[in-house]
């Protein structure tokens, strides 16, 4: 097994000076030199996640990457799974939670979402990763700056307080158009529900379409208030790799 390396707070700080304005598939490379067999990546399978697929499996194709499936996924997602595996012979692990829909439902009394989306999100998203990341030293996310005021503060290599490892992110720096004119220019599958006025796909319940002139993600969580599931939210930075 490849011994685990753990990047000190100045050794990330230095990477993120070097990389922050570097190309998404400069950024990979690092990654993959730096970390690889011991990276991995977590993808909903958006428009940005398939931008990173399709470059990984040019730079490196045996890197890990998973889904968290939540039960509660368009059937769409689930396909354009079976899709990314035929155009790049990549198999995109599911990451399930402890407990099926029916399970976790009956326990609470019925679908969670409706009246604790958070608690829904953190015990089918955030518990799951951080089960699917033990044993990584840096996970890439496919999150982009513009999106979300949590996004924005992020770097594109940081360290991650809540899971513990290294986080990458290569498209940081993007906008919604580089995102489009690489999936055009590379033919990159993606989910047809983005032709369908979702710009940003979560669970079936909680994800409508947006009208003209609406944020990107006003069709996540519509009427709550709440703009993220809990994975890109950046806690308490002290404790770094060291």
């Amino acid at each position: 097994m490849v011994p685990s390396l753990r990047m000190s707070e100045e050794q990330i700080a230095e990477a993120n000076r070097a990389l922050s304005q570097a190309t998404p598939q400069t950024i990979l490379r690092w990654a993959v030199d730096t970390f690889h067999p011991r990276l991995t990546m977590a993808t909903a399978f958006g428009a940005e996640g398939c931008c990173i697929i399709h470059m990984l499996a040019e730079i490196e194709p045996t890197v890990r990457i998973f889904n968290l499936d939540t039960g509660y996924q368009f059937p769409e997602t689930l396909q354009l799974r079976d899709r990314i595996r035929e155009r790049y012979g990549i198999e995109v692990e599911l990451i399930q939670p402890e407990l099926t829909v029916a399970e976790y439902e009956a326990e609470h009394g019925g679908p969670l979402y409706v009246h604790r989306p958070d608690q829904c999100c953190h015990d089918r998203k955030v518990l799951p990763l951080r089960r699917a990341v033990a044993g990584y030293d840096a996970w890439i996310s496919a999150i982009r700056a513009d999106q979300t005021s949590h996004r924005a503060k992020a770097s594109v290599v940081q360290w991650d307080a809540k899971f513990h490892l290294v986080k990458i992110n290569p498209l940081l720096n993007w906008s919604k158009k580089d995102v489009w004119n690489f999936i055009v220019q590379h033919n990159v599958p993606y989910n047809p529900l983005h032709d369908q006025g979702y710009p940003s796909i979560g669970c079936w319940p909680c994800t409508r379409p947006v009208s003209n002139g609406e944020d990107e993600r006003a069709g996540r969580w519509a009427g709550t208030g709440k703009k993220e599931c809990g994975l890109h939210v950046i806690e308490h930075q002290n404790g770094s790799g060291i």
